[in-house]
């Protein structure tokens, strides 16, 4: 029998994006159990970060409390995040939420979508 290894944390939040969060959840017109963040297909890449409000937690749901802030992971996109940051960068004429994902092997040039490969050689990845 092997010893369990402690799975992984899926995605990590800087102090920007854990804000920016908290004061989008402050002003929603409704209650709201967290964000969840996906993937989807989609784009000139290939793929697309998705985010949007979840009043429920699903029973699948991968449940990430990070600085504050709980961020549902959609189990479908878990294997694309593992490793994920995802910061909030705010410059002279944009502001948006950045995902820094180890398994993006390449973006268009718009920024709106990307390539993504599954994570492999991850302890707990091949778990998943």
């Amino acid at each position: 029998m092997g010893i369990a290894r402690p799975r992984p944390q899926v995605m990590r939040l800087t102090e920007a994006a854990a804000e920016r969060i908290k004061t989008v959840m402050a002003k929603a017109d409704r209650p709201i159990a967290a964000v969840r963040v996906g993937v989807k297909n989609g784009g000139c890449a290939g793929m697309a970060y998705t985010m949007e409000y979840a009043e429920a937690i699903n029973p699948l749901d991968e449940v990430i409390e990070d600085r504050g802030v709980r961020i549902l992971i959609d189990p479908k996109a878990v294997l694309f995040l593992l490793g994920t940051e995802m910061d909030y960068k705010v410059d002279k004429l944009s502001a948006q939420f950045v995902f820094n994902n180890p398994n993006q092997t390449s973006a268009c040039g718009c920024g709106e979508s990307v390539q993504i490969e599954p994570a492999t050689g991850v302890a707990g990845a091949e778990a998943q």
